[in-house]
């Protein structure tokens, strides 16, 4: 299985996917032959050599942080 078929069979993930190091909100999946590692922005960044090196894939959805206004946000 490619990098990108298994890229595509992957749900996105969502405000229940929690970073492993911290308990943020994950938007960095790694994904290993064992099973998968979530990770929040900082922590992704933080860990993204060995995780580019020893992962078959890492999901990157960062771009997606602060697309929706939270539920809590202000409004006028």
């Amino acid at each position: 299985m490619t990098a990108t078929t298994l890229a595509q069979q992957l749900p996105s993930l969502t405000i229940a996917d929690r970073c492993d190091r911290c308990g943020a909100q994950a938007f960095i999946r790694a994904v290993f032959a064992s099973g998968d590692l979530t990770f929040c922005g900082h922590h992704g960044r933080k860990l993204s050599v060995p995780l580019q090196r020893d992962a078959l894939l890492v999901d990157d959805q960062t771009e997606t942080i602060n697309t929706k206004p939270s539920p809590s946000a202000n409004s006028d």
